[in-house]
């Protein structure tokens, strides 16, 4: 049986609509004293998506930003309604979508547990049964009679996950919020979540990070622009999704925007400069991301890291860790120098840039490219390093 159906669904949102009467009688004057006609932008968040996900069926998502991912699961958990086509979600959802959805700042982490519980629909047996595994899991103990308002983010995140995850939900929908934690504490959500797929629950997991997602989703679909592009085995869905690249080579450039910040151009080549040359094993590289800031913005970091086909992580560099100056308004080119040690095979450039507090752009396959090689090297390796072995007589060993 499928606990999530969407059918035919499409996601309409008007820009500038007015929210409560008074915004609306605001407009109205303004356009009376203008003599202005009323001109209403639409936005089609998603269009026409069909997708079913069964019970015990671990289903993820992947898009660049922008592409209709949180627009899915907001459906999913009921927050909004399709404008077209029908949703159809059977049993109890638990949805993490944002950090402290549901959480009360000034109760205690004890009154919120009770308040959150509540709210993804949990009797209060069942919250007094599980909270004890709650708290536990959450590590956030010390705390508890804490208000939520002086939690830092990781510990809201953790306590929301812990509910969420004991809810003994029939589908959980979870989004990249898992980011925000620490290694342990993100290596329990993933292996809860897998729990609750053995345990024949149905999982919804939007993540940038792909080989996550491989792991914990046989299945995957790849959303481009509101539509579906492709769905299929996620390994492969991945791997497609990484070669497509938002800035491919020898393709029209596009600028990407996100907030205060565009990137006009990503680029990789060797370091040493050649024009158009291949980039061959043994040699050093050098990515350069030009952007620029439409204003001062305050602890603005940006990251460069690539991945293998596979959405697997090899290196990860932030400029936070070499250059700690507030940049000002401006157009700028951020270069990144990568050693030898990648092996022949085809790689990803994937780009962050945001603060401790906001993303504002995250594209995890923003340039593809290939390392080349004779091809002796071991294909299994990662990466070449080309490590020296001495042996000598256990004698000599000091």
């Amino acid at each position: 049986m499928n606990r999530v159906e969407l059918d035919h669904v499409s996601k309409r949102y008007v820009l500038g609509e007015q929210r409560n009467a008074r915004e609306a009688l605001t407009a109205a004057a303004r356009r009376l004293v203008r003599r202005e006609r009323e001109q209403r932008q639409e936005l089609w968040s998603l269009r026409d998506v069909s997708f079913s996900v069964g019970d015990g069926e671990a289903l993820g998502i992947v898009g660049r930003n922008g592409a209709g991912k949180s627009t899915i699961l907001k459906i999913l958990a009921g927050i909004t309604e399709p404008t077209l086509g029908v949703s159809r979600t059977r049993g109890r959802v638990a949805a993490l979508l944002e950090v402290g959805t549901g959480f009360h700042p000034e109760l205690t982490g004890r009154e919120n547990i009770y308040l959150n519980g509540a709210i993804l629909g949990m009797s209060k047996r069942d919250i007094v049964r599980r909270f004890d595994e709650i708290v536990e899991f959450s590590g956030t103990a010390p705390f508890l009679d804490t208000p939520i308002k002086r939690f830092s983010t990781g510990m809201e995140l953790r306590l929301a996950f812990a509910v969420a995850a004991h809810l003994d939900p029939d589908v959980l929908v979870v989004d990249e919020v898992l980011a925000v934690g620490d290694a342990e504490f993100q290596r329990k959500c993933l292996g809860r979540m897998a729990e609750a797929e053995n345990e024949g629950r149905t999982v919804v997991f939007v993540s940038h990070d792909l080989e996550t997602l491989t792991r914990i989703c046989p299945r995957a679909v790849w959303l481009e622009a509101g539509r579906i592009r492709r769905s299929g085995p996620a390994r492969e869905i991945v791997r497609d999704y990484l070669a497509s690249g938002l800035w491919s080579p020898g393709s029209a450039r596009a600028p990407v925007k996100g907030g205060p910040v565009t990137v006009t151009d990503v680029r990789v080549g060797s370091a040493d400069g050649r024009p158009g040359a291949a980039l061959m094993l043994h040699d050093a590289l050098r990515i350069q991301v030009r952007f620029e800031l439409a204003q001062e913005v305050p602890g603005l970091d940006l990251a460069m890291y690539l991945t293998t086909h596979s959405g697997i992580k090899v290196f990860d560099e932030s400029l936070s860790d070499h250059h700690r100056e507030t940049l000002p308004a401006g157009a700028y080119c951020a270069e990144l120098a990568v050693p030898p040690g990648l092996n022949i095979g085809d790689y990803t450039v994937g780009l962050w840039i945001g603060t401790t507090l906001e993303e504002f752009i995250h594209e995890p396959a923003a340039l593809p490219f290939t390392v080349r090689g004779t091809g002796h090297e071991r294909p299994d390796r990662l990466l070449v390093l080309d490590g020296s072995f001495v042996v000598r007589s256990v004698d000599t060993v000091p």
